[in-house]
């Protein structure tokens, strides 16, 4: 296998040898204003107030540090390292690691809320598996929410960058590049560049590629009523995001 085909199939560094740095990337309390967001939609969407909600891909648990306010969260991860660091602030949470595709609880909620985790779903089968696994565990007259990052309809290219820095001396910054290399096909790719800097103050850079999921609208409400679920798709509405650039499915269980 040449480098390049081995890079294009490793996991992110990022949930995995960079798991500790995960906070100094994207920090919890960023997260306030969509994980507003997605409450109300799901409570909307229940035919009861919801109590407990299913969260599948949880990573570092920052939409947690918010929802868990409002329902008693259940956290799942495939990541051992993002459980560790989700539990370092969500320590009330139930963390369990599993793969959204598989993970089997044998028990339902009354939500189930996938974040941007879904676009690590880079195939129509694996984005079935994980709907279905939202679905067994959703109860009757409940429901689910899925955010992923991008749908095709919408999809284009841009670049980002910011990073944080922690009490303890360590930092990141970040340059994010998100592109398509092939726009026939159901994957696009992120890049990314991390300076890190330890607390002792040296500084090292890694290199990070992601390869993610882009569905259409309709493959995604195709999949979703084939599922079971009653599903719409609903605009993304964020103070820092142009109005109708991002969408989430918001789906009942009838």
């Amino acid at each position: 296998m040449s480098d390049a085909s081995a890079e294009h199939h490793a996991p992110p560094k990022l949930y995995h040898t960079l798991a500790e740095w995960f906070h100094l990337l994207t920090a919890p309390t960023e997260y306030a204003e969509e994980a507003a967001f997605y409450t109300k939609h799901l409570r909307d969407a229940c035919d009861r107030p919801p109590k407990t909600v299913l969260e599948l891909g949880s990573g570092g648990g920052n939409n947690a540090s918010h929802m868990k306010a409002h329902f008693e969260m259940t956290l799942t991860d495939v990541s051992p390292g993002m459980l560790e660091l989700s539990r370092s602030i969500n320590p009330e949470c139930e963390h369990i690691e599993g793969d959204m595709r598989s993970v089997r609880l044998g028990r339902e909620f009354d939500a189930v809320f996938v974040h941007d985790a879904v676009v690590y779903m880079t195939t129509e089968d694996d984005l079935k598996a994980a709907i279905e696994t939202a679905f067994v565990h959703c109860r009757r007259g409940g429901a689910a929410l899925f955010a992923p990052d991008h749908v095709r309809d919408r999809f284009a290219p841009y670049t980002d960058h910011g990073g944080h820095d922690a009490e303890d001396g360590r930092g990141l910054r970040y340059l994010e590049w998100t592109w398509d290399p092939d726009p026939s096909d159901d994957t696009y790719t992120v890049d990314f560049a991390y300076l890190l800097r330890d607390a002792d103050g040296s500084v090292r850079v890694e290199k990070d590629r992601h390869i993610e999921g882009v569905f259409s609208r309709a493959t995604w409400l195709r999949l979703l009523t084939d599922a079971g679920f009653e599903a719409e798709c609903v605009a993304f509405d964020h103070s820092e995001l142009e109005p109708g650039s991002y969408e989430v499915f918001v789906s009942s269980k009838p």
